[in-house]
């Protein structure tokens, strides 16, 4: 897996499809973003707090930003396993990128891989939180 994030984050998403393109099935599929999310960089203690935290999940969800406008960057981590995994890669995604590019970009990753099929309701609207909250924090810092 390339640890440098692609140039923008339509790379990314395309980057995310054609990886679980790879997998025949969805066992392998849901193994694979856990073994995605035990690759999170270590989330510091201090910052599982309710300041960071991601309401709407049903598993525990703490999202950190930090950055300018011109490269914001995320830190996030989960007690569930398989939310690291959707964490790692919505953190492809959308860190290290211009708040702006944030803010405009849709997450069509989901839809492409077959996510939302295959996601129960409660952790599809915590990926809905997830996402609202980052792009929150982008939006705050993009001026246009």
């Amino acid at each position: 897996m390339n640890t440098l994030a692609p140039a923008s984050a339509a790379q990314a998403q395309q980057d995310i499809a054609d990886e679980f393109a790879f997998f025949g099935d969805w066992t392998e599929r849901y193994q694979y973003l856990i073994d995605l999310g035990k690759q999170l960089p270590p989330f510091r203690d201090e910052w599982k707090n309710e300041e960071y935290r991601v309401h709407g999940c049903q598993s525990m969800v703490w999202l950190v930003p930090s950055g300018d406008a011109s490269n914001m960057h995320f830190d996030a981590t989960s007690d569930s396993a398989i939310v690291s995994g959707l964490i790692a890669l919505v953190l492809r995604v959308y860190s290290d990128r211009p708040a702006a590019e944030i803010v405009a970009t849709e997450p069509a990753f989901i839809q492409e891989i077959g996510l939302a099929k295959h996601l129960s309701p409660t952790r599809s609207n915590g990926l809905a939180a997830m996402l609202a909250r980052l792009k929150a924090y982008a939006a705050a810092l993009d001026k246009r």
